[in-house]
């Protein structure tokens, strides 16, 4: 289930800032850590061994799935940390008149630059154009 609610399409209001952003993949990593919690359990771990004794079929389907958990908890991972980089960038957007905020912008182009330059993960242009949107939509 959680799986499947990753892989749909996003929906959010035109008007959040790039805080929501941050959030959102906090919540994810939030939910994608707990779930590799579980799944490192001794039950979990003792239904492996027997399955495996057992030479099941079902252990190819779980490798996938373990493998798309994983993939799906170290991206939220990265992008928290990534989006908490531009969080100096980004609070002068929030709490400052707006020739201050003027003066935050270049280095807050120059930070998701970046980010898309590095991230393994947020690097993508409709991520990217999403993060632009919210940075454009906060007032």
């Amino acid at each position: 289930k959680v799986l499947a609610e990753n892989d749909q399409l996003r929906k959010e209001a035109d008007d959040l800032g790039p805080r929501a952003e941050l959030d959102y993949w906090k919540k994810k990593l939030s939910k994608f850590h707990y779930l590799m919690e579980q799944l490192k359990s001794p039950d979990v771990k003792a239904v492996l061994g027997v399955l495996t004794a057992a030479k099941s079929k079902l252990l190819k389907k779980w490798r996938v799935l373990d493998i798309r958990i994983t993939d799906a908890a170290n991206e939220a991972k990265d992008n928290v940390k990534y989006l908490y980089s531009l969080e100096k960038y980004y609070d002068p957007l929030y709490n400052s008149d707006p020739v201050s905020m003027l003066d935050a912008i270049p280095g807050l182009i120059n930070a998701i630059k970046m980010i898309q330059s590095i991230s393994q993960y947020y690097n993508t242009s409709e991520k990217i154009s999403s993060l632009f949107v919210k940075v454009g939509a906060q007032q």
